[in-house]
């Protein structure tokens, strides 16, 4: 946790340093008060002089102003410094994470990386705030509290060595034990955010099989698991506060035994017993205070190190040093004897692809399922790279070049479609930001989507809710579609974008995107053979390999798999 807070705490060192002045002089004003006090006792009220009291309680009056003053500023200052950490953080996360590619959040997983830039920082954010406004009057108040008790009387404070190491045995009990089960918590917390998510993602599947029960079950084991780690915690610390009161209680009494006894013996003031036992109640709190804090530090503890473990994760996928410059035109694509495996796999999911994908041409690829089409197309735009081999745009290495320029030559429709809630315009415009109300309404009829959507309350601006939920599946596709030609990109990559479609709005769809990308090169990932059968160019792929390339009628002729794969769709009319 100290790297962390290191250095996200680093730009407010000089306000932190005037909370901790603040603290200090809160601090020594508590510590003054009793010595006050027992001077009053002392020579006011045992002297039966006025004039001193009113003159002493005048200076405590000052002193507690001045502390309640300094009090406030400091607790002010201290969320302004524990809220800018957290956004600090929160922030750096995001930003690590865009940078993953799909290797990182595959190995992360999405529930999890959810949990730690929100539940996690928010405990690291607790500790901040409460380091500031609480634990670092603690050491002050303490070992001021233990100078200024032995101040009025040597004796008395020898209570304090039997004391203090019992109280700090305590903690170090509680710490010891508390540490794992706050690392165990929070993989619960991971848990029942993965349940719930896949079952809210889930929830038509779940209903249609009529597995409600089944996945209540499923929650009810995460939530139990969860109840009971977090039951263990609060056992813990119930067990903690009871005891250290109980020390607290059991000081009071042998000071005020220990105290009367001197006091009648005439060897100490009744004053400094009644400023001994306030010191003494100082010191106590002060502990009490870091008890409080080690409740929190041992979960914040677990939240840092899962934090520093994604922002200490280096993407596999960068930006090279020296990046070449391209420029924006017609794209040629080449594969060179790509070879593909996923991290810790035996055998590769994609070997020895070769082929060239001509600007003014459509490339499709086809093949059973598993056959590493997605995988294929997922290397265009570095979301993966090539284990062997590589991927070259107008002949340079896609891995030399920016990913930023790289993404702006490419448009990229993936297989699951995604909208982000808004408006129609809004996320059309994610294509390009800058795009008229015309460009919009062009892509929208190249898509096929223009009809539904001039029949949608506001057009352009009729709202969409996350994830396009409000819209059909194929309309949902037809919209990712209009998004990447608001782009007007070099390359189009259409991974299985058709499969929502009937075959009506596909043939029309297919028609203009002839007519109307006839410079862009096209790459179409298709299952049904009627989407890709008219490609210039088309690629069976099977088992991670090139089982042929041709047009349609060649690879009748020459593709086994091919002709398999026909065969299973169209009729030998259809074919023909």
């Amino acid at each position: 946790m100290i790297p962390l807070l290191r250095h996200y705490l680093a730009p407010y060192r000089r306000t932190i340093g005037v909370v901790l002045v603040l603290l200090l002089i809160q601090g020594l004003a508590n510590l003054y008060l009793p010595d006050l006090n027992a001077d009053i006792i002392n020579n006011g009220i045992a002297k039966g002089d006025t004039d001193y009291i009113i003159r002493t309680g005048g200076l405590m009056l000052v002193v507690t102003f001045l502390l309640g003053l300094c009090a406030i500023i400091a607790v002010f200052f201290g969320a302004r410094v524990a809220m800018g950490f957290g956004r600090d953080v929160r922030s750096a996360i995001f930003r690590r994470v865009q940078a993953f590619s799909q290797a990182e959040l595959n190995t992360f997983g999405t529930p999890t990386l959810i949990t730690r830039n929100t539940n996690d920082v928010q405990q690291v954010q607790m500790v901040v705030f409460l380091a500031l406004t609480v634990m670092a009057s603690a050491p002050i108040l303490a070992i001021g509290g233990i100078i200024m008790a032995v101040r009025q009387d040597v004796p008395l404070s020898s209570l304090l060595i039997v004391i203090l190491p019992i109280m700090a045995l305590v903690i170090g009990l509680v710490v010891r034990r508390a540490i794992p089960l706050f690392q165990a918590m929070q993989v619960r917390l991971d848990r029942i955010n993965q349940v719930m998510r896949e079952a809210l993602a889930g929830v038509r599947v779940i209903r249609a099989f009529v597995r409600t029960r089944h996945e209540e079950e499923r929650f009810g084991v995460a939530n139990e698991e969860l109840f009971e780690t977090a039951l263990s915690v609060n056992r813990l610390f119930a067990i903690t506060i009871p005891a250290m009161t109980l020390i607290f209680n059991l000081s009071t009494v042998a000071v005020m035994w220990f105290g009367s006894i001197r006091v009648d013996s005439g060897e100490m003031p009744i004053g400094n017993l009644t400023a001994f036992l306030a010191y003494l109640f100082q010191i106590l709190m002060a502990v009490l205070m870091a008890v409080f804090l080690f409740v929190l530090v041992p979960r914040a503890a677990v939240s840092a190190g899962r934090i520093k473990a994604v922002l200490d994760t280096e993407p596999a996928i960068e930006d090279p040093d020296d990046p070449v410059a391209t420029s924006r035109g017609s794209a040629t694509l080449e594969f060179r004897d790509v070879e593909y495996r996923y991290p810790g796999a035996e055998e590769p999911v994609l070997r020895a692809i070769s082929f060239v994908a001509r600007a003014g041409e459509t490339t499709a690829i086809v093949g059973s399922t598993g056959s590493g089409k997605s995988t294929l197309i997922n290397l265009i735009p570095r979301f993966y790279d090539a284990s062997r081999g590589a991927v070259l745009l107008d002949g340079i290495d896609i891995r030399t070049m920016r990913r930023t320029d790289l993404w702006r030559r490419v448009g990229f429709i993936p297989q699951k479609a995604f909208l982000f809630s808004g408006t129609v315009a809004s996320n059309l415009r994610y294509g390009d930001p800058n795009a008229t109300d015309e460009d919009l309404w062009w892509a929208l009829g190249v898509a096929q989507a223009r009809d539904f959507v001039e029949e949608m309350d506001g057009g352009l601006e009729a709202p969409i809710t996350q994830g396009g939920t409000n819209v059909s599946g194929g309309q949902r596709q037809r919209l990712a579609i209009a998004r990447a030609l608001v782009k007007r990109a070099d390359l189009y990559v259409f991974d299985d974008s058709f499969s929502a479609l009937d075959f009506k709005t596909d043939g029309r769809l297919r028609a203009a995107l002839r007519r109307e990308l006839s410079a862009a090169t096209v790459l179409i990932v298709a299952q049904r053979v009627g989407t890709i059968m008219h490609a210039d160019r088309i690629i069976v792929l099977e088992d991670g390999g090139i089982a042929g390339i041709g047009t349609h009628a060649e690879l009748l002729e020459t593709c086994e798999t091919y002709r398999e794969i026909v065969a299973s769709q169209l009729t030998e009319e259809e074919a023909a």
